[in-house]
């Protein structure tokens, strides 16, 4: 069913044969690479396994590291697209949940799950209030039919009962509670690891994958890769460019303005929330179909979010979240619970900017996630818009156009049916010989992970207060998933940097696992 996954190991050994090919192959005549691919967040990397998985020789660069971007900031939701529909957006909504499917029956099992959504019915929510929720999740329901989503992988909506819901979400408001409603949608364990898997899988199909590599002057058919740890600039010629570098795509491709709008999150404790189960829904007060949600997460967190705001200026590396999103948060939050949270309880922020098309009209939150592919006259396909759920398709749309603007072809596209390192169905992985915590995050890999440990159990013990992560995933991480600094194993391979205290407490176990 899949590569050896030593072909998908990513290391620095790896990344020094890659430039050195590259190196060699700028002073030959003819385009080094079929495919060039800037920007390795989740649609980068998912354009680099489509070209890959057609037979196309490929070099992804990324200017910092896999997931660096907005990909690794998002709810870690792969949503069906309800938010859509009540735009009227149908198209949209339908793509997100047959995305949604594929990923949760086909390509990245090991990755989503899937978790009830649950709107307290409090005396906030009216009758009329309660009926539009019912009515969007019913919609829902018929478009997980649509998609062919079987109920086992997800159930269907339904009335739940005062008590069901106090089950799920210990610390909602009980005075005045008639009950609820839940939704069923996926999650993922982490999107950081989604990008990473997708990376893996394109270099198990022979993509030269160069994170740490900046790029500039790009065209359609070529750039200049210069290796951010060496300074070394060498000009890589391609038969396609395809610009997936986010927020950052203006930077490459001066002619497109983005609109970016700003996502903000809180990560608190998950004893703050009494064992929260499922995801808690909950209405901004005089606003229609938005919401805050409250997502349990790992290693005992729950993420709270979700911001939609205005972010212009320059781009920063890591976006902030602002003292009045941190209130409307909480503020929103403490609406449904029972004793408010405070700034006290919250251990961390994230937040992250969404690369939108600027369409010149409305708020930030009401313009469209559809994803747009550009052409430019030379030939410099980029794709912009669209989230996280849909960037298979994206990465499909971006490729087909690049093979048409330079009257190319290649395979058909095989991303839609392509297990992910690490997948496999839910009963091969219920088998796999491992904690299921591992087994959620690698997958069928777990049992690699905990054989880096090499049978001394220190190495499976937690390294720092906070955290169950082990020293054999951080030893994994540099070993097969190209982590090359301790930013790469505390905040993408593993999320350990939501948390800056847990950080600061984990940051000798990663430099020593950097040592070897």
């Amino acid at each position: 069913m899949q590569q050896h996954s030593h072909s998908a190991s990513l290391n620095a050994a790896r990344r020094a044969r890659d430039l050195a090919a590259l190196r060699e192959a700028a002073g030959r005549p003819g385009p080094a690479v079929d495919v060039l691919v800037i920007g390795g967040g989740v649609t980068g990397a998912g354009v680099a396994l489509d070209a890959a998985s057609r037979g196309l020789s490929v070099v992804l660069a990324e200017k910092h590291d896999l997931g660096f971007g907005t990909s690794r900031w998002s709810s870690k939701l792969v949503h069906g697209g309800l938010r859509y529909l009540a735009s009227g957006a149908v198209g949209i909504a339908h793509e997100s949940a047959v995305e949604r499917g594929v990923l949760m029956e086909r390509t990245a099992p090991h990755l989503v799950r899937a978790l009830p959504q649950v709107v307290p019915l409090l005396p906030g929510t009216g009758a009329s209030g309660a009926a539009l929720v019912r009515t969007g999740f019913l919609a829902g329901d018929a478009l997980r039919i649509a998609a062919r989503t079987p109920s086992a992988t997800l159930p269907r909506s339904r009335r739940l009962s005062r008590a069901e819901v106090l089950r799920y979400a210990p610390t909602v408001e009980a005075a005045g509670l008639r009950g609820g409603l839940v939704f069923w949608d996926g999650q993922l364990t982490d999107d950081a690891r989604l990008v990473t898997a997708l990376a893996r899988t394109a270099a198990a199909h022979g993509a030269q994958v160069l994170t740490r590599c900046a790029v500039s002057d790009a065209s359609g058919n070529g750039a200049t890769l210069t290796d951010t740890l060496t300074g070394e600039s060498i000009p890589v010629r391609a038969a396609m460019v395809v610009n997936a570098a986010g927020v950052w795509s203006g930077e490459v491709a001066p002619a497109i303005t983005l609109r970016p709008s700003r996502g903000t999150h809180l990560v608190f404790r998950q004893e703050s929330f009494g064992g929260l189960t499922a995801g808690l829904t909950i209405p901004i007060p005089g606003e229609t179909n938005r919401f805050v949600f409250a997502l349990p997460a790992p290693d005992d967190r729950v993420y709270v979010g979700l911001t939609d705001e205005e972010a212009p200026g320059p781009i920063p590396d890591v976006p902030e979240a602002t003292d009045a999103e941190v209130d409307f948060l909480l503020r929103t939050l403490n609406t449904a619970l029972r004793s408010p949270l405070s700034r006290e309880d919250v251990i961390g922020t994230f937040a992250g900017l969404r690369p939108l098309l600027d369409t010149g009209s409305g708020r930030t939150a009401d313009v469209s996630r559809k994803h747009a592919v550009l052409t430019t006259p030379d030939g410099l396909v980029t794709v912009v818009g669209g989230k996280l759920t849909t960037y298979r398709r994206m990465a499909e749309d971006a490729l087909d156009a690049a093979l048409a603007a330079h009257g190319r072809t290649a395979a058909p596209c095989r991303t839609r049916n392509l297990p992910l390192v690490g997948a496999a169905d839910r009963a091969t992985l219920s088998h796999v010989a491992a904690p299921l915590r591992l087994v959620q995050r690698y997958g069928t890999e777990a049992v690699d992970v905990l054989a880096e440990a090499a049978g001394d159990p220190k190495l499976l013990e937690p390294i720092a207060p906070g955290t169950r992560t082990t020293m054999a995933e951080l030893l994994y991480a540099v070993r097969h998933e190209g982590a090359l600094d301790t930013g790469d194993l505390l905040d993408r391979r593993t999320r350990i940097g939501l948390s800056p205290e847990t950080r600061a407490a984990a940051l000798a176990a990663a430099e020593s696992a950097l040592a070897g």
